[in-house]
């Protein structure tokens, strides 16, 4: 009876495990009341050598610090012939934000619509295909070096500009299509021992954390795992985030340039520039309204923060928060102005517009 109890247990377990291989993992650990920082825009550098496969940067968490830090891209190899990675992402859990550890597996899964760039535009994956057991890189998207002969060039549209990094909640909203869904339970594996070496190392490494580099890391990208202090090391100051003169993450409102007035409309009809004019007159307006209004709120909570006497982590929370709030806030006025230039634009003329691409 004992014995039988012992196998049933063991098969139980067996099969927990396997279920567990089978889907997305979500990581053991507390939801994190504060969204991920932006993510940074960086070069890639050049792939190291044949069959390294790109797994590109993401904002991880270390829970001892209560801290974000930056896990740099870099190039690894695939662990077998066909597998792709499908990078992890993190997503509102209802009360707080979780991580969903990325995964190796025949066909790229939902890595929760965030546009990481070289590829993973949001859904899918562009950076290259698998053919007879090679990998063949698509060098409109990855930067490999003139000895590959295993190239393609495909363009690829790109249409998801934004750098948020996390799903719902006032993130990126998309949902897992049903390909994306079958993949999760389909055969695959977890990170690679290199992959979780460079996370640990970008842990230990204090210039990598959020509250540090307040979304800006120095390294952004590796040509190989762990390899921080490699000639071929992308830097943030280099390739970070350009969106003030800085070069660093706007905190607050008050740190963003002042807006720019659109170029004034000139679609050869007067009356229709005039309107025009007025639109955007009064989207700089609306736009400069919620940047006070945000920034009214953030000092708000400032002097909550000082009259309370606050310790040094929850202040780096609320900072946190407040660089979150205002780079969504830029990138949605951006978003709501290159719409408006879009729908400006003059018509094209007949039998003269562009080519089909």
């Amino acid at each position: 009876m004992r014995k039988n109890l012992v196998r049933l247990l063991l098969f139980a377990l067996v099969m927990l495990v396997a279920s567990g291989v089978a889907q997305a993992q979500i990581r053991v650990g507390v939801a994190i009341a504060v969204a991920p920082p932006v993510l940074p825009i960086y070069e890639q550098p050049v792939c190291p050598g044949d069959g390294y496969f790109w797994t590109p940067g993401y904002w991880d968490y270390d829970y001892d610090a209560a801290d974000y830090f930056w896990v740099p891209g870099t190039w690894v190899l695939a662990p077998e012939a066909g597998f792709l990675w499908t990078p992890p992402y993190w997503g509102w859990g209802g009360s707080g934000f979780v991580f969903y550890d990325g995964y190796w597996g025949p066909v790229v899964g939902f890595y929760g619509g965030i546009n990481y760039g070289f590829g993973y535009f949001g859904t899918g994956f562009y950076g290259g295909r698998w053919d007879h057991g090679h990998f063949f890189y698509n060098t409109a998207v990855w930067h490999v070096g003139g000895d590959f002969h295993n190239v393609y060039n495909e363009h690829v549209d790109i249409h998801n500009d934004v750098h948020i990094s996390y799903n719902g909640h006032g993130g990126v909203d998309a949902r897992p299509t049903a390909a994306e869904e079958a993949a999760a339970h389909d055969r695959h594996i977890g990170p690679v021992a290199e992959q979780t070496q460079h996370v640990q190392a970008a842990r230990a490494n204090r210039d990598l954390r959020s509250s540090v580099n307040h979304g800006a890391p120095p390294i952004a990208a590796t040509p190989k795992p762990g390899a921080f202090n490699d000639r071929g090391v992308v830097r943030g100051d280099a390739g970070g985030r350009s969106d003030n003169a800085g070069g660093k993450s706007p905190v607050h409102p008050k740190d963003l340039p002042a807006i720019e007035h659109p170029a004034a409309p000139n679609t050869g009809n007067a009356n229709q520039d005039k309107k025009y004019q007025q639109q955007q007159d009064k989207l700089v307006a609306k736009q400069q309204q919620e940047r006070q209004k945000l920034q009214q709120q953030q000092d708000k909570e400032h002097q909550q923060l000082d009259k309370q006497k606050a310790d040094d982590s929850r202040k780096q929370q609320v900072e946190q928060k407040h660089s979150q709030q205002t780079q969504q806030l830029q990138q949605r006025h951006t978003q709501e102005t290159q719409q408006m230039q879009q729908r400006q634009a003059p018509a094209p003329r007949a039998g003269g517009g562009e080519p089909r691409r």
